[in-house]
C-alpha cells in the first residue's frame, strides 16, 4: 500500500509509540486521525502534526458506540479509513498472589484484557467495516491494513505481568484467524511485538535502570526508537503486501529470563 494520502487511525496516538507513529505517518504523506482519551494530548500532538494532516477524536477503545462514531467521524472528515495501528494499551504489574497471599484482583486482569486485546480488537472490527468499502489499490488489490501491537511479553512475560501477558498473547492469538476473516476483502492484519522501546516513560526512568534493561538486549545494544524502529516497521508493513498474518518480534534479539 502506498502510504501517501491515505488515511490512517493511531490508537492511543498521543504519547509513546503511538505519537511516534502518528508523526511518522504524517511525514510519509497520509493524513492521521488520532484516537486518545488524553485531549490536552491529542491536541498537542495535532498542533505539532499540522492540523491539515492530523485530526484528534477523543476515543475510549473499549466502547463499541465510542469506536464506531469515532470511525464514522474519520470518514466523513477525511474521505475514508485505509490503515488502522492499534498502540492504546496499558501495562500493569501485580503478581497472581501477593507478597501477604492475597489474591489479584480480578478487576485488575479485566481491565488489562478489556484495553489491551479487547479495545484492539474492538477498532480493528469496525476500521475493517470502513475499509470493506475502499476500492482496491496497487497490484494486489488492497483495501486495507490492520496492525495491532503485542509484545515480548505475550511469549516470556515476566513476574506481576500475568494480566499484560495473557492481554498480548491474545493479540498474537488474533492476528492469523483475523487475517484469514478479512483476506477475501483485500485487507491484511499484522502484528508487532516490541521488546523494550524507549518511550517517555522508559526514558524517565534512572539511568541504572534502563542500562540493566539493556544488558538483556543482544543487538544493537540500545532501546528501541519509537519512530525509527517501531513506527519504522509500520510503515514497511503497510507497503509490503506480502506480509500478512504474522506477528514480527521487534526486540534486538531479547529472549526475557524470569525476573
Amino acid at each position: 500500500m502506498d502510504i501517501k494520502n491515505k488515511v490512517a487511525i493511531v490508537t492511543g496516538g498521543a504519547s509513546g509509540l503511538g505519537r511516534a507513529t502518528a508523526e511518522v505517518l504524517a511525514q510519509q504523506g497520509a493524513k492521521v486521525a488520532i484516537f486518545d482519551l488524553n485531549d490536552e494530548r491529542g491536541q498537542q500532538a495535532v498542533a505539532e502534526i499540522g492540523a491539515d494532516k492530523a485530526a484528534f477524536f477523543a476515543v475510549d477503545v473499549t466502547s463499541d458506540q465510542s469506536v464506531e462514531q469515532a470511525v464514522d467521524a474519520v470518514v466523513n472528515h477525511f474521505g475514508g479509513v485505509h490503515l488502522c495501528v492499534n498502540c492504546a494499551g496499558i501495562c500493569p504489574a501485580a503478581r497472581t498472589l501477593s507478597r501477604d497471599g492475597e489474591p489479584m484482583p480480578l478487576s485488575g486482569f479485566s481491565t488489562a484484557i478489556n484495553i489491551n486485546l479487547v479495545g484492539s480488537f474492538n477498532v480493528a472490527r469496525v476500521a475493517a467495516a470502513a475499509m470493506a468499502n475502499n476500492e482496491p489499490s496497487g497490484e494486489a488489490g488492497e483495501r486495507g491494513v490492520i496492525i495491532n501491537t503485542a509484545s515480548v511479553a505475550a511469549y516470556e512475560g515476566q513476574i506481576g505481568q500475568t494480566a499484560y501477558a495473557a492481554s498480548k498473547g491474545g493479540i498474537v492469538g488474533l492476528t492469523l484467524p483475523m487475517a484469514r476473516d478479512l483476506a477475501p476483502l483485500g485487507i491484511r492484519v499484522m502484528a508487532i511485538a516490541p521488546g523494550i522501546m524507549g518511550t517517555p516513560m522508559i526514558k524517565a526512568m534512572p539511568e541504572k535502570v534502563q542500562d540493566a534493561l539493556v544488558a538483556n538486549i543482544q543487538f544493537p545494544k540500545r532501546l528501541g526508537l519509537p519512530a525509527e524502529d517501531f513506527a519504522g516497521l509500520v510503515v514497511h508493513i503497510a507497503e509490503n503486501a506480502y506480509l500478512n498474518g504474522e506477528t514480527i518480534r521487534l526486540d534486538g534479539g531479547i529472549r526475557m529470563g524470569p525476573k
